[in-house]
This record gives C-alpha cells, sequence and structure tokens, in this order.
C-alpha cells in the first residue's frame, strides 16, 4: 500500500469519547505562573503558564493538570505498586495532538511517558513531574475484508481488534487479556493463542504512521522508512509513537475448541515435564499455557492448562487427547468457545488495580531443575496470589529469522513468567521480596528476556538482549530519537555526542 493511500484509509472514524467538564485549573484560571517538572535526565525545571495554556488550547484532547477532574484517574496504571504524579498529561484524540505533545516534551526536555492500556507492569506508562502523553481517547478501526488487512489507532485495546475482525471471520494474533493496548503488546513482540499459527503480533503488521521525535507524522512500511519499520516491530516504544497500525488478518472461525483443564497438584511435575516434551511437537492450530498457582485465602495450589485449538473442531479432540492422558483431571471445560470470549476469560486472573511484581525470562526447554525451582519455592500466603506461567512460542514465531525484525528472541520455546499480586493496601515490602526470591531460583534457567514484561532490568542486560540487531538498533534510535526523548521502555541509548542527552 503506497503512503497516499494508507492515510485515506487510516481517516477512520474514531469512537466518540465523551470528557466531563473539568474543574480545578482551566475553570478558575488559576495555573500556577510556573509549573514545576523534570527533564529526561531528572533535572527540575519551570513551565511558564503561558506556554501550558497554549498547549491546552492546541488539543483537540484535553490537557490535565494535578488539580483537574480526571488527573487522578488518568494518572494510574494497572499495577498499583506504581504510584506517580506527572505534572502533565496530554490525552490525544488525534495525530496531530500527539505531534503538539511531542513538540512540547521535546522543547522542554520533559520526561515523558506514553500510555495506552496503562499494562506496563513496571509502570513505563506513567512517571514523577513528566509528561504522561495518554492515547486512550485514540480509538478507532477499519477492516477491509478484501484484502483482509485491518487499521486501528494506537490507543486502542485489544478487544476491539477481535470485536472488528472475527464477525467477517477473520483474526490475528493478540494478547491473551483484552484489555492490553494494541501499541505497547505490537511493538514489543505480542504472545498469544494465534502466535504458533501465525506469528507475533508484530510480524503480523504491514505498514504504521508514527509521530517521531521531530514532532514528524511518517508512515513506515517495507519500502518507505524502512529501517523505521523495522526497528518499531520488536524496539518498543523506543522511536516514537505510532497512532496506527495495519496489520494482516487471516481466515478465522469465529468459534475454537478452547478453555481450562485443572489438574490434581500432585501430578503438577510430571505435567510440566510433558508440556515441555509436547508444546515443540503439537500442531501449529494448538495454544496451551501452563499455569502453575497458590492462590491467597488457603485454598490450595493448582495448576491448569488455559488452551485453544483454532484448526478444525472435528481434529480438536485428537489434539487434546495427549493433555487429557498427562495427568490426573480434576475440571475439564474445554468446548467449542467463542474466540472473542475466550480472548476475554483471562481478564479477571489479571485485575486492574491489583499489585503485582513480576519477572520473566525465555526458555528453551524446560528441564527438571526448572521443572524443580517453580514447584518446590512456591509459597502460598493468605494475602497474595502465587503463580508461574509459560506463554508457548515455537511454530511460526520460530521459523522467521532474528533479524527479519529488531524481535531477536526466535530461538525461544516459552516466555515463563513468575510473581506475585496482592490487594491494595497491603503491606508491599514482604509480597516483592518474595517475588524477587522465588525469581532468583528460576532466573539461571532462563535466556533472556520478553521486553514488554521488562521489570528491573540494567542498561547492560537490555543491550544485551536485543543481541545481533542492538547496533542496528543504535544507528535508528540516532536518527530518529537522538536527544533520547522516548526513554521510558526497554531504553536503546542513541550514542550521538550531543549536550542534551
Amino acid at each position: 500500500m503506497k503512503r497516499r493511500e494508507f492515510f485515506k484509509s487510516a481517516m477512520i472514524s474514531l469512537a466518540a469519547v465523551s470528557y466531563p467538564s473539568w474543574k480545578g485549573y482551566a475553570d478558575n484560571n488559576t495555573i500556577p505562573i510556573q509549573i514545576p517538572a523534570v527533564t529526561g535526565s531528572r533535572q527540575p525545571i519551570a513551565i511558564e503558564r503561558t506556554a501550558v495554556e497554549e498547549l491546552r488550547k492546541s488539543l483537540n484532547g484535553r490537557l490535565l493538570l494535578p488539580e483537574d477532574d480526571g488527573y487522578h484517574v488518568a494518572r494510574l496504571v494497572r499495577n498499583r505498586i506504581i504510584d506517580k504524579r506527572p505534572a502533565l498529561i496530554a490525552q490525544c484524540k488525534n495525530s496531530e495532538d500527539v505531534q503538539a505533545a511531542v513538540n512540547f516534551a521535546r522543547h522542554y526536555q520533559l520526561l515523558t511517558a506514553v500510555k495506552c492500556g496503562a499494562h506496563s507492569v513496571s509502570g513505563k506508562g506513567t512517571c514523577d513531574s513528566g509528561l504522561i502523553i495518554d492515547l486512550t481517547p485514540l480509538q478507532g478501526v477499519s477492516v477491509n475484508p478484501t484484502n483482509r488487512r485491518i487499521f486501528i489507532t494506537g490507543g486502542s485495546l485489544l478487544s476491539r481488534l477481535d470485536e472488528a475482525t472475527l464477525p467477517l471471520g477473520l483474526g490475528t494474533t493478540a494478547g491473551t487479556v483484552s484489555h492490553t493496548g494494541v501499541g505497547g503488546l505490537a511493538t514489543g513482540g505480542g504472545f498469544g493463542r494465534l502466535g504458533r499459527k501465525y506469528g507475533l503480533t508484530l510480524d503480523n503488521i504491514k505498514s504504521i504512521q508514527i509521530v517521531t521525535a521531530d514532532g514528524q507524522l511518517r508512515y513506515a512500511d517495507e519500502n518507505e522508512n524502512s529501517d523505521l519499520f523495522w526497528g518499531v516491530r520488536g524496539g518498543g516504544g523506543n522511536f516514537g509513537i505510532v497512532t496506527m497500525f495495519e496489520f494482516q488478518l487471516h481466515p478465522m472461525n469465529k468459534d475454537v475448541v478452547g478453555g481450562r483443564i485443572t489438574f490434581d497438584f500432585k501430578d503438577v511435575k510430571q505435567l510440566l515435564r510433558f508440556h515441555g516434551e509436547h508444546s515443540l511437537e503439537a500442531s501449529w492450530d494448538m495454544y496451551q499455557d501452563p499455569v502453575v498457582f497458590a492462590p491467597p485465602m488457603g485454598y490450595g495450589n493448582t495448576v491448569y492448562f488455559d488452551v485453544c485449538y483454532s484448526g478444525p473442531h472435528k481434529d480438536a479432540d485428537k489434539a487434546f487427547a495427549p493433555l487429557r492422558k498427562a495427568g490426573k483431571v480434576i475440571h475439564d471445560e474445554i468446548d467449542i468457545i467463542d474466540y472473542r470470549d475466550l480472548q476475554k476469560s483471562g481478564d479477571d486472573d489479571d485485575p486492574r488495580g491489583a499489585s503485582q511484581y513480576l519477572k520473566g525470562g525465555y526458555t528453551i526447554n524446560i528441564s527438571d531443575g526448572l521443572i524443580d525451582a517453580i514447584v518446590d519455592n512456591l509459597e502460598a500466603h493468605p494475602e497474595r496470589g502465587s503463580m508461574a506461567f509459560f506463554q508457548q512460542a515455537g511454530g511460526k514465531i520460530n521459523t522467521i529469522a532474528s533479524d527479519a525484525t529488531a524481535f531477536p528472541s526466535r530461538y525461544a520455546e516459552h516466555n515463563l513468567i513468575t510473581g506475585s499480586f496482592w490487594t491494595v493496601g497491603v503491606d508491599t515490602a514482604p509480597h516483592m521480596a518474595w517475588s524477587r526470591r522465588y525469581w532468583k531460583t528460576v532466573s539461571p534457567y532462563t535466556d533472556g528476556f520478553y521486553i514488554n514484561d521488562e521489570f528491573s532490568e540494567t542498561q547492560q542486560q537490555v543491550n544485551r538482549n536485543f543481541l545481533g540487531n542492538y547496533d542496528r538498533l543504535v544507528k535508528i534510535k540516532n536518527r530518529y530519537d537522538p536527544t533520547n526523548l522516548f526513554r521510558l521502555n526497554a531504553n536503546i541509548k542513541p550514542n550521538l555526542k550531543l549536550d542534551n542527552l
């Protein structure tokens, strides 16, 4: 698709987002003469009232300051151990709003966060004393069933993608929690129930519209700005803010065979051993995530598999037969289910507003040592839910060359995630301490990590994680974001000698 055709197709009707008239600064004209803020290097600065007023007037969306209605909701992210207070929140309704916010941030060298679904477990979508560019109002989707393509805005959630495509007999790989933001998922990777069949979410991106650090709205695909297109697919938010994605869609029955099958916990080790062996041989239509879980309130440890078979229904029983024989079944809830409902089934298991600490890493094989580390060190606690689970890779994901996109980790068979969650208001320290100890026992069996799960990795770990793609990514960073405006991510630092780095 040519650039002109992209922008013509991208002029889709955006969902109306209604905002109440705000009180606070905007109504009573009490914006301070100077707004205290910090730069990307955490240096204190003061922003003039007139500049703030000009930015507010230029936006189709809203500019929120700490005394404005809606600020305290807009600043929150999913993980409630993250409690930050930005100086400004720009709620952007279109690409022009994003450009204005980026230009403002660059002018003041502001610490800048980009927020969509607010699913970053480490809180990359918010910051203290900086600017949040909030894409939540940037909602829209348009499907072309003839060429099997979807245009979806950068602020949209995964549920919108599924709702728009499945009724047309089409689909593509998305995550496993419906309220995840498209932008964060797609630029970092995108594991999901169709990944083995169709590749990662980023493997299905055909073109993007992106606002880079210079405030320019650019189109990128395999032919135009191809370096940027390559880097966005796996480099995360390092190069700009994607305001529109074009994804390849695939024929898909809206009804799949899937659900949850729960086993006797006494069989947990043999089940994980089975998964490590069987998952590599299974059909690409098969996706299964084993979860080892110690729930709060003393309900007892459990092990279950969340599964999805997207092949012909007549073949499903044969596909699931090895799993059903792998241990003593307690509950078998596998059935024909609307894929949209299956995509939402994990929402309650991933509650918004809970405190969380998660760590993750890739596994090449599920060894006996790894299984022992997971099972023997799992600890039940009355106030905490603790877990370890595997996101299945393999299949189509692993057939793509490590340098075809910026996502280098094509060697991984699974993405292992461990951690815990607890209710807001509970003392955080002991639960985080346990989560770190648990990860320490498991991490020696991992190799590299998924940047969308990045929590407390060092800069050296981040750089090494991009493997042979790192030097190429630095060159792209130098070209499109030489001052490192977009640094709240798995950051690729530019190496140009500039005063404001």
